[in-house]
């Protein structure tokens, strides 16, 4: 890679020497191109003078600035600006060291790797970045950067120092008119169930962080040049409308979570366990439904038991009054036998 720009960072006496290399790349992201709809034709941006109304070359072409409140625009030179009297415009200098978690996101701008410009440079690079690494801290300085002055943050990364330019406090707008006038209340079982969900979700796959937008793009693009059909994989549907129910949507949430992960409910039950108020109360639940599935099995065979004791009771009482019925009947028989053989004699 080639350096952007060379500078050093000053850490009290200690004198750094840097080269400053893009740490991102832009081109591999998704460009379109303007055509004129009519022939296809490229539509391009053409510097012309807005006096003249001819097109310049890029030689032509310098810098100027709009004072505030005003349409006069002066023009500068590369010599003005080197002529600023500005700390910052070799020298990174190095002002607080703070945690990370102490920036705000939001100022977070364009990343660079800083490399060693000397090799007298390798033992207080190898110092300020082991110091960070120990220390768990950031340091925070200033810059200039491409003709303006910037805030600047270094922190450690595998092994080398990674630069983070800031935007300024002035530039993070307020949260006026976007917040809600009445804040929503939020209940304390919906809470849970919300944690319960992103324990379920677990960490990013590969897959996750792969540009299929680019991809399904580029498939379009060659089905053109083909004349054919796009193919695109199956996927699943995701589910739109407007979610009226909020604690049985969380609660399908997990369900569908679990399942993406080959993971049935109780399972899911048993391994969010410790992972959180919600997760307990989930896994006590499903707990108790076992519990509640094995008395009510234990109920219905208990059940079934004494209906066949009954029925029992019932056939053996029918048999012993068919009996008594049986010997009712024969009895007389047995008299008339006896009677008519006395008088036979």
């Amino acid at each position: 890679m080639r350096p952007t720009a060379k500078f050093s960072i000053s850490f009290g006496l200690v004198t750094i020497p840097v080269a400053a290399y893009n740490a991102t790349d832009s081109s591999t992201s998704v460009s379109f191109v303007r055509i004129h709809t009519a022939d296809g034709g490229r539509v391009r941006n053409q510097p012309v003078c807005s006096l003249e109304g001819i097109e310049i070359t890029p030689d032509q072409i310098g810098r100027g600035y709009k004072p505030d409140g005003g349409d006069t625009v002066v023009p500068l030179s590369d010599d003005d600006l080197d002529a600023l009297p500005l700390p910052t415009a070799k020298t990174l200098t190095i002002l607080a060291f703070v945690a990370g978690g102490d920036i705000d996101p939001l100022q977070m701008g364009k990343g660079y790797y800083l490399g060693i410009d000397s090799p007298a440079a390798a033992k207080p690079y190898a110092l300020l970045r082991e110091a960070m690494e120990r220390h768990q801290r950031v340091g925070l300085g200033k810059i200039a950067l491409h003709g303006r002055e910037t805030l600047a943050m270094i922190r450690p990364v595998e092994g080398a120092l990674v630069m983070q330019v800031l935007l300024w406090p002035h530039q993070i707008r307020s949260l006026d008119g976007v917040l809600p006038e009445r804040q929503a209340e939020v209940a304390p079982a919906e809470v849970a169930a919300a944690e319960t969900l992103m324990d379920s979700f677990g960490g990013l796959s590969e897959d996750d962080v792969h540009d299929h937008y680019r991809e399904a793009l580029e498939e379009i693009v060659a089905a053109k040049l083909a004349h054919r059909e796009p193919e695109f994989p199956a996927g699943e549907e995701q589910p739109t409308g407007q979610v009226m129910d909020l604690m049985a949507a969380l609660q399908d949430s997990v369900r569908a979570a679990r399942k993406s992960r080959g993971e049935d409910e109780d399972e899911g039950a048993e391994g969010s366990s410790g992972g959180g108020a919600g997760s307990g109360r989930t896994a006590r639940k499903s707990t108790a439904k076992k519990s509640t599935g094995k008395k009510s099995a234990a109920q219905k065979t208990a059940a079934q038991k004494t209906a066949a004791q009954k029925t029992a009771s019932k056939t053996s009482a029918a048999k012993t009054a068919a009996k008594k019925t049986t010997a009712k009947k024969a009895a007389p028989a047995k008299k008339s036998a006896s009677g008519g053989g006395r008088r036979a004699g």
